[in-house]
């Protein structure tokens, strides 16, 4: 009798053990389920009210660098064309690893979960976001280690409210893009113009920084659309402004305010690199050989205006808008500077 009693407590203690070991097991769970939810419910305030994906993608490096310390986030949409990089580096370091995430971007073989690392230290992971509509890449890149487990999960479960954000920025972008850009050529139009010309003068007066207005105007469109019609007119329109935006730098605004006039608002530029610019313009124009006849063949005329000291942007425009028809006046298809 006592060796049956003896063997029924120990297996009694056993199965308090065992019993024990999984309450402390389901307790540890449902504590890493709630730190989970507590991180993605942190990280949903943080992107609520966020429209852009630079914004969204800034909000998620922040949200994650007191869990994960990480050089860089990028996010890449081939379907959109889009790519966004964000990195906390300076310097060459910032370089090395925004050229280092540009190549891994590139590099269609790496698959979903994938890890690389470069001859200089840095690691890399790259995840695919499996949706229909969103084709986008992200990517964090690490120095000198890689991601353990417990950062692995976090990740994983916050990708699902990224990339629902995401897709809430993308469709913001797309609206953002069509009430923001001339539906004909993708230029900007003059609701953009609006909205950025009184920075960039402020800009101009605080850094005492030159700033020049190009003010363009076709010659002979008139005569391309009534010969041609106006689907020729339309394509005659997009090809010019290709021209004009290879020509121009990206941090340049160029503005389609209606019909066939544009402008260009060049920062930190004055008049004279303006006037080399302007030229290239009225080359690329040419070179287009667009006709309406043998005689009559469409030309660009522009007038440069640099922001003179104390000066409202209504008069500049104007001083703008006198020095282009001075350039018509003197036989178009020419540059004129004042």
């Amino acid at each position: 009798m006592n060796q049956l009693l003896t063997v029924t407590s120990s297996e009694s203690a056993q199965h308090n053990h065992v019993e024990m070991d999984r309450v402390m097991f389901e307790l540890d769970h449902l504590k890493r389920q709630s730190r989970r939810l507590d991180l993605m419910n942190q990280l949903h305030g943080r992107m609520a009210g966020i429209l852009s994906i630079t914004g969204m993608i800034e909000a998620y490096s922040v949200w994650m660098m007191p869990m994960i310390e990480h050089e860089l986030i990028g996010y890449n949409n081939n379907t959109k064309q889009k790519q966004h990089l964000f990195c906390s580096g300076h310097g060459p370091g910032r370089r090395k690893a925004i050229a280092f995430a540009e190549a891994i971007i590139d590099n269609n073989e790496m698959c979903n979960g994938s890890m690389v690392c470069s001859e200089d230290g840095h690691h890399a992971h790259k995840w695919i976001f499996e949706t229909v509509d969103d084709a986008g890449i992200l990517l964090i890149l690490k120095q000198g280690r890689e991601l353990n487990d417990d950062e692995l999960e976090i990740i994983n479960a916050s990708l699902e409210v990224l990339a629902d954000c995401l897709q809430r920025g993308l469709q913001y972008e797309d609206l953002f893009e069509r009430a923001s850009n001339d539906a004909l050529t993708g230029l900007h139009n003059r609701r953009v113009f609006e909205e950025r010309i009184f920075g960039i003068i402020d800009s101009s007066v605080r850094y005492n920084k030159p700033v020049t207005m190009v003010a363009m105007d076709l010659d002979r469109f008139k005569q391309i659309n009534d010969k041609l019609g106006h689907l020729a007119g339309d394509e005659a329109l997009k090809s010019v402004a290709k021209v004009f935006k290879k020509a121009v730098r990206s941090s340049d605004l160029l503005v389609r305010m209606g019909g066939d006039e544009f402008l260009a608002i060049l920062d930190n530029t004055d008049k004279e690199k303006a006037r080399h610019l302007a030229e290239r313009l009225c080359a690329g124009v040419e070179a287009l050989d667009i006709r309406a006849c043998k005689d009559v063949k469409l030309g660009v005329s522009i007038g440069i205006a640099e922001l003179q000291e104390g000066e409202k942007l209504c008069d500049w425009m104007d001083r703008a808008d006198d020095i282009l028809y001075h350039a018509k006046a003197q036989g178009r298809s020419r540059v004129a500077v004042k």
